[in-house]
């Protein structure tokens, strides 16, 4: 075994351990939680060996690198369900459905209809998060909270899979009521899934009742900083902006 995979396991089985701590206090155990490993910026010798320390479940955040490198490791391991956790732009829906078995960030009637448009072309149904600006956030993704509900009978009308509901709450602040309010408004709608919790808290959104965590950092390691582009417009846009 070589020292990337060492590390990789070691990382995979600390995460699991405080998954399985805090599920207990939920009545539960890690295995009723799915973790999602999130991969974006990390290339193939990254994924690998936590590929080969039993993770299967990973998540990206933009189509365009995930279709550049998941075809070929999935070709390797085709029992990998990749999730789409980061902002999806309604001109790429058709090739996020070709792609994965998941999509988190379902936020707006007009994706809504490109989602909808592109699973019946593909004859292929994927299971989706209702993402829900939690915090109200301008700079944010997300449905806003009062215009969930509406969402998410528009989702059923239309025929495309409501999994669950998924937050980024704020950063720098405490995570767990923003966690409670999603879970709320998750039981009022008949829901039971969320996805809601990253690697500095998803120890907290488990004990909130989450059903998927999306880690990176924990799982990967640190990631090196890019360059932030100067906002031409004196205002920059941050989706879906915090550390998984």
């Amino acid at each position: 075994m070589t020292t990337d995979s060492i590390e990789a396991a070691n990382r995979l089985n600390a995460v699991r351990e405080t998954m399985g701590r805090a599920a207990r206090l939920t009545g539960r155990t890690a295995d009723d939680i799915t973790l999602i490993a999130v991969s974006k910026t990390q290339d193939a010798a990254a994924i690998l060996p936590l590929i080969a320390a039993g993770q299967r479940v990973f998540g990206e955040n933009r189509v365009q690198e995930a279709q550049a490198k998941w075809p070929a490791l999935r070709e390797q391991t085709p029992d990998i369900a990749l999730h789409l956790v980061g902002q999806l732009q309604s001109n790429k829906a058709a090739d996020a459905v070709a792609l994965f078995d998941v999509i988190h960030s379902l936020d707006r009637p007009s994706l809504l209809t490109a989602l909808a448009k592109a699973m019946d072309a593909a004859g292929k149904q994927v299971p989706c998060f209702i993402q829900v600006n939690i915090g109200a956030e301008e700079q944010k993704g997300g449905c806003p909270i009062a215009e969930t509900p509406s969402l998410i009978r528009a989702a059923r009308d239309a025929d495309v899979p409501v999994a669950g509901l998924m937050c980024v709450p704020p950063a720098d602040v405490e995570p767990a009521p923003y966690f409670a309010l999603l879970a709320k408004i998750a039981r009022d709608e008949g829901l039971d899934q969320l996805s809601m919790g990253m690697s500095g808290d998803f120890e907290t959104a488990i004990m909130m009742g989450a059903t998927h965590i999306r880690v990176g950092t924990a799982l990967f390691g640190e990631r090196p900083s890019p360059p932030r582009p100067v906002p031409t417009s004196g205002r920059g846009m941050i989706r879906n902006s915090r550390e998984a």
